[in-house]
This record gives C-alpha cells, sequence and structure tokens, in this order.
C-alpha cells in the first residue's frame, strides 16, 4: 500500500508538516510505504503556478514533463492521501488550493475514486479556523470521489473532523496524537476498500 503525505503549507519544516510526519510511524508499521510530498516545490517549477483552464477537457500539457506529472503519477498508484495545510482565512493555502485546481486530468480519469483521504490542520490560534480549513479539504477529496474520514479511530474514540493543532505544533502533543490517531485510520480503511481500487483502475472506472 502506498500512503501519501501532502503538505500545503510553503514551509517544508513548518508545523503541518510536522504534523504529517507525526504520521509516517503509523503507516509504516502498518506495512504501507509513506510518501512526503511538499506542494510548493513542485509549483515553483512551474511558469504559471494557478490553473488557467489551457485545455478543457484537461489534456495535462502545461504540467507535462514536471515534478508536478511525477506527483500527479504517484497519486494514481495512492491507496490513502493525508493532506494538510496550515490555515489562511478560515480555509487551506493558496499553494494547496492551487494545487488540488490543477488536479483537473485526474478527475477526468476517475484516478483518486476511493482512495482513502484524511486531513489536518494547523491554525495560530486554539480556535483559528480549523474545521472550515478541513470542510474545505474535504470537499476538495469529495470532488475526486475519495473516500474522506476524520480522525475516529476503535481503540481511542468516534472521531472529529480531522486532526487540529495549534501553532507551533510541536508543542501541541494533543494534536499530534490526533494526527497519528487520523492516519490508522486512513490505513485501517485503505486496507479494508482496496478490492474497490483495484477494481478500478483496471477497469478504468
Amino acid at each position: 500500500m502506498l500512503v501519501l503525505a501532502i503538505n500545503g503549507s510553503p514551509r517544508r519544516a513548518g508545523s503541518t508538516a510536522q504534523m504529517l510526519l507525526a504520521t509516517r510511524e503509523v503507516v509504516e508499521t502498518a506495512g504501507a510505504r509513506f510518501v512526503f510530498c511538499q506542494v510548493s516545490e513542485v509549483l515553483a517549477e512551474l511558469k504559471v503556478p494557478y490553473c488557467t483552464v489551457c485545455s478543457d477537457p484537461c489534456s495535462g500539457k502545461c504540467f507535462a514533463g514536471t515534478r508536478l506529472e511525477d506527483m500527479f503519477n504517484l497519486m494514481r498508484q495512492a491507496d490513502g492521501i493525508i493532506m494538510g495545510s496550515p490555515v489562511y482565512f478560515s480555509t487551506v493555502s493558496s499553494h494547496l488550493k492551487s494545487f488540488w485546481d490543477r488536479t483537473r486530468l485526474l478527475r477526468r480519469e476517475k484516478a483518486l475514486l476511493n482512495v482513502v483521504g484524511g486531513a489536518l490542520t494547523v491554525g495560530g490560534a486554539r480556535f483559528g479556523g480549523q474545521e472550515t480549513a478541513l470542510r474545505a479539504m474535504h470537499d476538495m477529496m469529495l470532488c475526486q470521489g475519495m473516500t474522506v474520514v476524520g480522525d475516529g479511530y476503535l481503540e481511542d474514540d468516534a472521531g472529529h473532523q480531522g486532526a487540529c493543532a495549534q501553532d507551533p505544533a510541536s508543542e501541541d502533543t494533543l494534536g499530534l496524537q490526533r494526527a497519528r490517531i487520523l492516519a490508522r485510520r486512513v490505513v485501517e480503511v485503505a486496507l479494508a476498500t482496496r478490492g474497490l481500487r483495484d477494481r478500478s483502475r483496471v477497469t478504468g472506472r
């Protein structure tokens, strides 16, 4: 199994990255491969970092031969995606929104159908828009036909929308704990739904 940790923060080593990396041990202990993906780095290579609908339907020509194409190829293989963003004005970062807007080709291919997705976020305040940022990430994943889960796990509790922390995340032990619980849930559901992805990838739908 492959689980991607997609960092929508412009900071590769910031609080959002710390939350995502806290999930690594959980994923690898379950026998899955963990890959950390830094959105800002792949967008930096593009002449235009945001989608302009340069082709409709999307042909992928604007990112062909770039690291963004490589990242999309990884996403085509993923069983689970844990997506993270800092809270910017009660929603996700512009980097993550721009990246997800670029996934139109994946949506046309139904490449992420039944991939299990979870979200985590970090705000500057304890109640700083974390849940609305989570909702935005959930909407992005639902638009791809993904199976969205929260940070609920049998041994812990029913959970919440996702893992939330206050900056700096390194000092938020509860936030880091919830990130690990989220990872357990993503892996659990990814294992249970593997057949759905295998079938859709063979048939192309």
